[in-house]
């Protein structure tokens, strides 16, 4: 016989799990105490939300769910965010919550909301465990789920009372499972729709974000030579340096990107749903639009394929790849062009020297500080645009943004998250001060796992994209300003090391120092965003009609 919260841990231990994130709580203590005599390491971080966002990163760079626990009540709907975040994001988490005890309640409804409904319209599965015997069976099929695509949260509560009783089951241990192929009339279908169109592209999204995927990816490339560009979050699955990459789908109109895609007759689009925020709209011409993916496409007003190949994304790329020929009527020359411009205007502002700082110039600086397989995380703000055109991406999953939920306040706890997965890597955080103050608390968490760490903070004391978009539709400036603590002193009281760049000059050998100096590190960075409308609106609007 085993009591039911350590028949639950090695339950976990089945699956892999050695990290788990979280609160302890009243209702965890008993849960608290088997991972205590267990191999898995338990993360105090310092708000479940925080928790929440480490394991969705967890699972986001493994593959496998990451783990987040918290109390019932108040520390559960701290997770919801962090629910949003995994499933819309498509990142496999699993959160574990606790409850009163549901067989003999003792304090009426104190601290109690219905957590399993809460979680339902967020998750791919929730459930209260009720019986110790269950136990192997639910976690089983949570993390089924959870990693099964399209990946995502689920959730699982555990009351007291049943993490006290006695069980003599024993874990599930995982099935062996491999994703359907698709069938070979939709691929026939595809490479000839390919074959027949003048100027094919390619869209490379965040469901392609995935190694054998990315291998696939660039052998079709290499071989048959299609210009390809990524959404946000399918940067690096390609190679950003490679000479066919014709940028990223950063804005929602109008950028270089964009001509190429109207000029396109035909768009095979690898891993991409409507989830994150589409690159283009169907109208006008309306080119063919191949949907490739693990599932059937989700049609709405502005998505809606006319080919569709479903099944293991990395097998319908090599199978396509091997069946295509070249063809002589294909004309990239319009895309030759693209890309010229565009490498010319991102090139530009690069080594501008105005304090605060131009954003391309922040990117830059950044791009030549991080090795290539470093990884960078953005919390969401302006910056996230200029981040998403200007950094080029050498490896998958080395620019971290969430453009789903697009939620403030994940940069900090993905960057812990990142530097637990990968410690020998360089690991940035880049955060708006807005951002920033949403987690800033675990600075605490980082400084106390000893990470090598580096945040970048660029300030410019207001929620600096709302202000924008509230300029762009001609509003008045109001309800944007903010008032910020001094970073660099808060940075030293939590142990961390501050620094404050004065010029942008300034900015690179701090970064290398914080870089290559152990312990973790806030950089204080002014920057200006007062040509956000003239560079992302005016010029372009001026350089693509040129094209």
């Amino acid at each position: 016989m085993a009591k039911a919260s350590d028949l639950f841990v090695k339950a976990l231990v089945a699956e892999g799990v050695t990290r788990v994130f979280g609160l302890p709580g009243e209702e965890n203590l008993d849960l608290l105490e088997s991972l205590r005599s267990s191999d898995i390491r338990f993360i105090v971080t310092r708000h479940e939300q925080a928790a929440g966002f480490m394991a969705a990163t967890w699972g986001r760079l493994t593959g496998r769910p990451g783990v987040c626990l918290s109390t019932l009540g108040p520390g559960a709907t701290n997770f919801v965010t962090a629910a949003a975040y995994a499933q819309l994001g498509a990142m496999p988490m699993l959160m574990i919550t606790g409850q009163k005890p549901i067989k003999n309640p003792k304090q009426g409804h104190f601290q109690i909301v219905d957590v399993v409904d809460m979680m339902r319209p967020l998750t791919k599965y929730t459930r209260s465990i009720v019986a110790a015997d269950a136990i192997p069976a639910r976690v089983r099929e949570a993390f089924r789920l959870a990693q099964q695509e399209r990946p995502g949260a689920v959730h699982i509560e555990l009351p007291e009372d049943v993490a006290r009783e006695s069980s003599e089951s024993a874990p599930i241990p995982a099935s062996y499972d491999r994703r359907p192929i698709a069938d070979e009339k939709s691929i026939a279908r595809a490479v000839d729709a390919i074959e027949r169109a003048h100027r094919p592209l390619l869209m490379v999204g965040a469901g392609a974000n995935r190694k054998l995927t990315s291998r696939m990816l660039r052998a079709l490339v290499d071989r048959v030579g299609i210009p390809f560009f990524s959404t946000q979050m399918g940067k690096g699955v390609i190679d950003e340096t490679h000479p066919l990459w014709l940028g990223t789908a950063a804005l929602s109109d109008g950028d270089f990107v964009h001509s190429a895609i109207e000029a396109s007759d035909c768009i095979v689009n690898v891993g991409h749903d409507v989830i994150e925020k589409p690159p283009f709209v169907m109208h006008g011409a309306r080119p063919t639009v191949i949907h490739l993916n693990f599932l059937s496409a989700e049609v709405d007003p502005v998505y809606f394929p006319q080919i569709e190949v479903t099944g293991d994304i990395a097998n319908a790329v090599w199978r396509i790849g091997k069946s295509i020929t070249p063809q002589p009527h294909w004309d990239f020359t319009f895309f030759d062009r693209v890309r010229a411009a565009l490498a010319d205007h991102l090139a530009k502002g690069t080594s501008d020297d105005r304090f605060p700082m131009f954003p391309p110039r922040i990117v830059a600086d950044v791009r030549r500080a991080i090795p290539d397989d470093g990884v960078v995380c953005l919390d969401n703000g302006m910056y996230k645009l200029w981040f998403a055109r200007y950094y080029a991406c050498r490896q998958p999953n080395t620019l971290l943004l969430d453009n789903a939920l697009a939620t403030m306040g994940a940069g900090l706890p993905s960057a812990i998250a990142a530097k637990l997965v990968y410690p020998r890597r360089k690991v940035l955080a880049v955060c708006g001060d807005g951002g920033f103050l949403m987690n800033s608390q675990e600075l605490e968490t980082a400084v106390r796992l000893g990470l090598d760490l580096t945040v970048l903070i660029v300030r410019d004391d207001a929620y600096g994209m709302i202000r924008w978009k509230q300029a762009e539709m001609g509003m008045a400036d109001f309800g944007m300003t903010l008032g910020n603590p001094d970073f660099v002193r808060l940075a030293e009281a939590y142990g961390a090391h501050g620094h404050r760049p004065a010029t942008a000059a300034d900015l690179a050998p701090t970064l290398a120092r914080c870089l290559e100096t152990p312990g973790v590190h806030v950089i204080d960075l002014a920057i200006d965003y007062s040509d956000n409308a003239r560079v992302l609106g005016e010029d372009l609007a001026t350089l693509t009609a040129g094209l």
